[in-house]
């Protein structure tokens, strides 16, 4: 089969250490006649459609990312297609041949950190393996690991949301930002949406993620200063004068002390990732706040907590399948064009749902989408 392969990081020299990085383009490869994954009495054989490419897969790739895996690997968390083959282990009532399914490889004991989606086939967990509805497009589901998982974590499980919160999302522009802008207005939570760049606002005003009011932060301590004086403003017009009870940090750095100064007394802030880098965090101004800091990575929870979390995936597709969330698929790029949806997050010009089109799925019912 054919499939993309990561050869050396970007970002780390032969002996490991980091070094000025190289173009990630001159690191990963389409490979030909890479052996087809073995299937086992518990594993399903998946025939790819699309893959799911966002900033951690970029980040893996540099070798910055937490995991670091056996090189060479093939990147890719999420993977959406058809089921070709199964486990003997596997039965009908839980998944059937010709089934069009959504894994997730950060599920498995062996999924390599998350990986292993971005090739013509996939040998995954049954565990791992959920049935799409028929309306939903599988480009639509091919990033639900990377960014509704881990925002629903994030809204639900750390911060269980709902009807009279008030969410402050950064990086809403992003894969993630954007899922849990969507997830809380859900959930009935009224959501200030941040980001850094005006251009990045018009873009998440014409989706429809559904922020109560998007506001900019910036890139400098002057811009972060006048962010936090427009979130009271925009806090107390929606009704939320002490400020955020949930605040989903997907940028930290420099941001993060603007970011204390808006969540409420006892409110929580998830952090998520660190797209701005990793601040030294003041605990005199946690203390002041009675703010709660809670890390927030959803796959170690997912995997000891099973049936809690396909009760989850099961939320996310209904609202997806209902049109409570907008299904969609942001940026589709070609599999021979693969490095496309690296080079996004390279130039920091990732938005929304990044898919890399395997196979385009021809038999799709169009009256039934929903994207």
């Amino acid at each position: 089969m054919r499939a993309v392969r990561c050869h050396r990081f970007a970002a780390l020299d032969k002996l490991g250490k980091p070094c000025s990085p190289s173009p990630i383009r001159t690191c990963l490869h389409l490979d030909e006649n890479v052996p087809v994954p073995s299937l086992s009495p518990n594993k399903v054989l998946i025939s790819t459609n699309y893959a799911g490419i966002q900033y951690p897969d970029f980040l893996q790739a540099q070798g910055l990312y937490q995991i670091k895996p056996q090189l060479p690997y093939i990147p890719g968390m999420d993977v959406a297609g058809i089921v070709i083959d199964k486990g003997s282990d596997v039965h009908d009532d839980q998944i059937q041949i010709g089934d069009r399914v959504y894994a997730n490889t950060a599920l498995c004991p062996d999924g390599g950190g998350g990986t292993g989606a971005l090739a013509e086939q996939v040998c995954i967990s049954s565990q791992a393996v959920f049935p799409i509805p028929d309306e939903l497009h599988l480009s639509s589901v091919a990033n639900i690991g990377r960014n509704y998982c881990a925002a629903y974590h994030s809204i639900k499980v750390i911060g269980n949301c709902g009807p009279g919160d008030l969410v402050l999302v950064d990086g809403a522009s992003g894969g993630v930002g954007m899922a849990a802008v969507e997830l809380a207005r859900a959930r009935g939570a009224t959501v200030i949406a941040g980001v850094s760049h005006t251009t990045k606002a018009a873009m998440l005003t014409r989706t429809q993620a559904g922020a109560d009011k998007v506001l900019v932060y910036g890139r400098d301590k002057e811009s972060y200063n006048k962010f936090k004086k427009e979130f009271k403003a925009a806090a107390a017009e929606l009704g939320h004068p002490e400020g955020a009870s949930i605040i989903v940090d997907v940028v930290n750095g420099d941001l993060f002390p603007a970011l204390l100064s808006c969540v409420k007394p006892l409110g929580k802030i998830c952090l998520v990732g660190f797209v701005a880098g990793q601040k030294p965090i003041k605990p005199g101004l946690v203390l002041i706040k009675e703010a709660q800091i809670v890390g927030s990575l959803w796959g170690r929870w997912a995997r000891t907590h099973p049936v809690e979390f396909r009760t989850n995936m099961n939320e996310i597709l209904s609202y997806m399948s209902a049109g409570t969330i907008e299904p969609r698929a942001d940026n589709i790029i070609q599999f021979n064009d693969y490095v496309k949806a690296f080079e996004l997050f390279e130039n920091n010009q990732g938005l929304g749902n990044t898919v890399v089109c395997v196979k385009s799925e021809t038999s799709f019912n169009k009256q039934k989408s929903k994207l």
